[in-house]
C-alpha cells in the first residue's frame, strides 16, 4: 500500500553516515557512472513488498529501480510502455494484448514470461494483498498466457483507467518467496542490503535489459528527525534529499551555491478523514461543519511556511479532472456553529482522533484540537503507530476519525467504493465513478470524475487539509533526479555525480 501509510524509521547514526557518505562514491573522480549516490529519506519500508503493507519507503526506493511493470508512469504523470513492448485493445474494450520486451532478465537471471507477469498480477488482487490497487483491478476476469512472450487479459466490463493501473504492478519473479525482505525484479538495480534502521542499498544490474544505469549503484539513509537529515547533506553524508521535511531549514541551502532547491508537483494530500458511517460523522452537516471550522491555510502556513499548497477535495492540480474547489466548505466558524445547531448539536460534541505518531500528524491534531474547541467541539486526541494505525483504522474501520496522508494520483474514485476505510457511501457517487472508468474518451472520463468530485467536496466526505510540496533538496554536484516523486517513486537511475 503506497502512503495510505507511511511510516518513518529510525534516526541513522552519524557514526554510520561518515563511514558511508562523504566523498566516498565508490570510483574514481569524475567518472560518474563509477559513483554511488548517498540519498537521504524519512521513508524507510516496512517491508519490500508492496502487495504487504511495505509503506511509501518500498515504493521510493524499489519501484522503477529494482521492480518494473508492463507501463511506468513517469515523473510528469504520463503514462508509457516499459516491460509491454507493445499493446493490442480489442473494439469492445474488453480484452488487452500484451507483447513483452524480448530478452528481459531477472536479477536472478531467470528470464521473464508471460507466467510472470500473470502471477504479478494475480498477487496483487489475491485476498490477502494490501494493495491499493487491488479493488481497481477487480475488473479482470481472466487472464490467459497463450506463448512465453504474450499477455492476454480478459475484463469484466471496459476500464479506461486499465493501462493506468498496471504502472502500479511489479513485475516479479513468480519463482520468488519471501518477498518481504529479498527481491528479484526486472530493473536496472538489483537489491544489495538492507540495514533495518539505517540503509538500503541498490547496486547497478549488469544484465539490464534497457538503457543502464548512469551511476554504479544509490544507497537511501533513513531518519526520523529532520534536523540530522539536514546535517547530513550539509556534511556531504548524502547527496540528496528525496523530500524535505522542515522548510524552515530551506534558507540555508536556499541561499548557498553548494545546493539545489527544487520545488516538485506533490499528489500527497492530508486528510482529516471521518468514518462517515459512525455518528455523528454520518451526518453531512457534520462533516460540513468541522471542515467549516477549521483555517486550512493557517494550519499550512504554520506547518510549511509558503510551501504547499490548499485542496479543497482530494484531486490534486496533477490530476486530469481538476478544478479548484478551496471555496466549499471553506473556513467559516458562523457557518459551522450554525450547521451544529442544524444537525441537532447545538453544544458540540466529543469524538476521538486516531493520529499517527510521525510528523506532522501530531502537529496538525493539536491544530485541529484547538480550532474545533472554538465551535464546542472537543477532540481527544490518540496517538498510534503506523502499524496499529493499519490495523485498527483501515482493516477494523474502528474509528471517529482520523489523519492520513493519501500519495496516490487519481484515488478519488475510492470514494465510489463504500466499503473504503472511510465509509463513504453515496450511490450517485458511485455511479458516477464507475460511469466514468467504462467511458469510451477521456474527456467523458474527465466530466464524469469532475461532477463526482463536486458532490463529494460539498458533502465533505473528508477534510482535505492541504497538499503536501515535494521539495527536493540536493547538491549542486549531481543531477538527473526526479523532482515530482508522484505516488512517491524516485527513480534513480539517471542521477549523475560531477
Amino acid at each position: 500500500m503506497k502512503r495510505l501509510i507511511s511510516t518513518l524509521a529510525a534516526l541513522a547514526l552519524a557514526g554510520t553516515l561518515a563511514a558511508c557518505g562523504g566523498d566516498a562514491d565508490g570510483g574514481s573522480a569524475g567518472d560518474s557512472s563509477a559513483a554511488t549516490i548517498q540519498i537521504g529519506s524519512v521513508y524507510e519500508p516496512q517491508n519490500l513488498d508492496n502487495t504487504a503493507g511495505g509503506g511509501q519507503g518500498v515504493t521510493e526506493a524499489l519501484n522503477g529501480n529494482v521492480y518494473e511493470g508492463l507501463f511506468t508512469l513517469t515523473d510528469t504523470g504520463a503514462v508509457e510502455p516499459l516491460l509491454a513492448k507493445e499493446h493490442k485493445v480489442s473494439d469492445d474494450g474488453l480484452t488487452y494484448t500484451f507483447t513483452l520486451q524480448p530478452n528481459v532478465k531477472f536479477h536472478s537471471g531467470k528470464a521473464l514470461t508471460s507466467a510472470d507477469v500473470k502471477a504479478s498480477i494475480e498477487r496483487v488482487t489475491a485476498a490477502n494483498s494490501k494493495s491499493a490497487r487491488k479493488g481497481n483491478l477487480e475488473v479482470i476476469k481472466e487472464i490467459a498466457t497463450p506463448d512465453d512472450a504474450t499477455v492476454v487479459v480478459t475484463l469484466k466490463s471496459r476500464s479506461i483507467s486499465f493501462v493506468y493501473n498496471l504502472s502500479y504492478i511489479w513485475v516479479v519473479n513468480a519463482a520468488a518467496t519471501d518477498l518481504t525482505t529479498t527481491a528479484d525484479g526486472t530493473g536496472p538495480y538489483r537489491l544489495g542490503d538492507w540495514k533495518r534502521g539505517s540503509t538500503l542499498s541498490l547496486t547497478r544490474f549488469d544484465g539490464y535489459w534497457g538503457t543502464p544505469a548512469k551511476n554504479a549503484g544509490v544507497v537511501f539513509h533513513y531518519f526520523t528527525d529532520a534536523t540530522a537529515l539536514n546535517n547530513a547533506l550539509l556534511t556531504n553524508a548524502v547527496d540528496i534529499v528525496t523530500s524535505e521535511q522542515s522548510p524552515d531549514a530551506l534558507a540555508q541551502f536556499t541561499g548557498n551555491g553548494n545546493y539545489k532547491v527544487n520545488d516538485g508537483q506533490s499528489t500527497t494530500k492530508l486528510l482529516l478523514a471521518f468514518n462517515d458511517k459512525v455518528a455523528p460523522f454520518d451526518k453531512v452537516a457534520v462533516r460540513q461543519a468541522v471542515s467549516q471550522a477549521i483555517d486550512d491555510k493557517k494550519l499550512l502556513t504554520s506547518i510549511w511556511g509558503e510551501y504547499g499548497t490548499p485542496i479543497g477535495s482530494m484531486v490534486p492540480p496533477s490530476d486530469p479532472w481538476y478544478e479548484d474547489l478551496t471555496s466549499v466548505n471553506a473556513y467559516n466558524v458562523e457557518g459551522a456553529k450554525k450547521l451544529l445547531a442544524d444537525a441537532g448539536l447545538p453544544n458540540g460534541f466529543t469524538f476521538t482522533l486516531d493520529t499517527p505518531s510521525y510528523d506532522p500528524h501530531p502537529t496538525a491534531a493539536t491544530f485541529i484540537k484547538s480550532e474545533l474547541a472554538k465551535v464546542g467541539i472537543t477532540v481527544n486526541i490518540n496517538t498510534i503507530t503506523a502499524d496499529e494505525w493499519y490495523t485498527k483504522v483501515y482493516q477494523k474501520r474502528d474509528f471517529a476519525a482520523t489523519l492520513q496522508e493519501h500519495v496516490n494520483d487519481r484515488d478519488v474514485v475510492w470514494y465510489g467504493n463504500p466499503d473504503f476505510y472511510w465509509g463513504y457511501d453515496n450511490p450517485k457517487v458511485t455511479d458516477l465513478i464507475n460511469r466514468a472508468e467504462q467511458a469510451t474518451t477521456t474527456d467523458e472520463q474527465t466530466t464524469l470524475l469532475k461532477e463526482a468530485n463536486k458532490i463529494i467536496a460539498t458533502e465533505a466526505a473528508s477534510d482535505w487539509l492541504y497538499l503536501y510540496p515535494q521539495i527536493v533538496v540536493a547538491s549542486s554536484k549531481v543531477s538527473g533526479y526526479p523532482v515530482n516523486g508522484l505516488n512517491a517513486q524516485f527513480f534513480a537511475y539517471g542521477i549523475v555525480k560531477n
